[in-house]
């Protein structure tokens, strides 16, 4: 157990404006981890393990990718206790994202509403940042890579970003996550239309097998995905997924819908709303590519995950393993264990 409780450090944060708040946890977690000050957030590793896509997974529960961005603070979000963690998102080039204010929380939802847009240092601040991390991957930690394209890059070139990042992460990653499904940059989602997904995806997997032929060494890759998807578009991507060799689905990122928050503050700001409200619709998507993907094809359940039993209704609809990001926000380090042990526990 954590020596800091977190309902004494939460009034504290929630009293900062939320990227601030964020900022700050982030540049003291980078600052304390791998030191005795550890201590004050760490929790007990649940001993849960499964094979997934050929890797050994410590337990069944991960970090989502954006808390993260930069691969600062791996070891420090490991001694939590995550069996995984998933850190990016990564661009080719640093960039600052989309003008501030852009983080909102709406606490009677237990929800975040983001306009981020894939702030980060870039892919060469991202390598050296995830080669620095240690201790949790010699425990037995996985770690996932996430790349995405810049803002700047024309959509019709966004493969050439994609490449890049799989290019410069490859070497560094237990498996790659590539994220199509943000809202916050422009036309980005449409690379899930059918067309468009082939057309990447193709093209990513080539690359994929070349480099693990000159290596010798393989490295999964996942999509994420919306999701603000319907049934067909599910349907079209599952299919797409496995027309071009894909290891599995991450499901989902967050959604643009807003009728789970109506009439809260904030709840009209534009970008990605997570937490809470975005639980069944996450789980939604999962039953649908679990009814469209072969038995063995992986999903990693995230979206709204509160509690130990919110992490059980994921694997319920379907997942395979299970992330958090916003629920850590609102619950703290203690729900990192809280959950692997109700999966360990059936």
């Amino acid at each position: 157990m954590p020596l800091m409780p977190y309902a004494l450090v939460r009034p504290f944060l929630f009293g900062l404006d939320a990227e601030h708040a964020h900022e700050l946890t982030l540049n003291s977690i980078a600052k304390l981890q791998n030191t005795p000050a550890q201590l004050l957030w760490c929790g007990e590793r649940i001993s849960d393990p499964v094979t997934i896509a050929g890797l050994r997974f410590p337990n069944r529960i991960g970090l989502a990718a954006g808390l993260d961005k930069n691969g600062r603070c791996i070891d420090g979000f490991g001694a939590m206790g995550f069996g995984f963690i998933e850190v990016g998102t990564v661009t080719p080039k640093g960039q600052p994202g989309n003008d501030k204010p852009r983080m909102f929380r709406l606490p009677e939802a237990n929800a975040l509403i983001n306009r981020l847009g894939f702030n980060n240092e870039g892919l060469p601040s991202f390598i050296a940042n995830v080669k620095r991390a240690h201790s949790f991957r010699k425990a037995g930690g996985i770690l996932g890579l996430n790349i995405g394209k810049n803002a700047a890059t024309p959509i019709e070139n966004a493969a050439d970003d994609y490449l890049l990042g799989l290019d410069g992460v490859f070497p560094h990653a237990d498996y790659i996550a590539v994220n199509i499904s943000s809202p916050n940059t422009k036309n980005l989602r449409a690379l899930q239309s059918d067309e468009a997904l082939d057309a990447l995806l193709s093209r990513l997997q080539q690359r994929k097998l070349q480099l693990e032929n000159q290596t010798g060494r393989r490295v999964p890759m996942f999509v994420k995905i919306a999701p603000d998807l319907e049934e067909d578009q599910v349907g079209v991507i599952a299919q797409t997924l496995k027309a071009n060799g894909m290891d599995g689905v991450i499901a989902t990122n967050t959604t643009i819908a807003r009728d789970k928050v109506q009439g809260l503050a904030h709840s009209g700001e534009t970008g990605g709303l997570s937490g809470a409200p975005v639980f069944e619709a996450s789980n939604r998507v999962i039953r649908l590519l679990r009814a469209a993907l072969p038995a063995g094809c992986p999903i990693i359940g995230v979206g709204g995950v509160m509690s130990g039993a919110d992490a059980r209704a994921k694997i319920q609809a379907g997942a395979d393993l299970v992330q958090v990001y916003t629920g850590l926000i609102y619950k703290g380090p203690a729900l990192v264990s809280q959950c692997a042990r109700a999966l360990a526990q059936g």
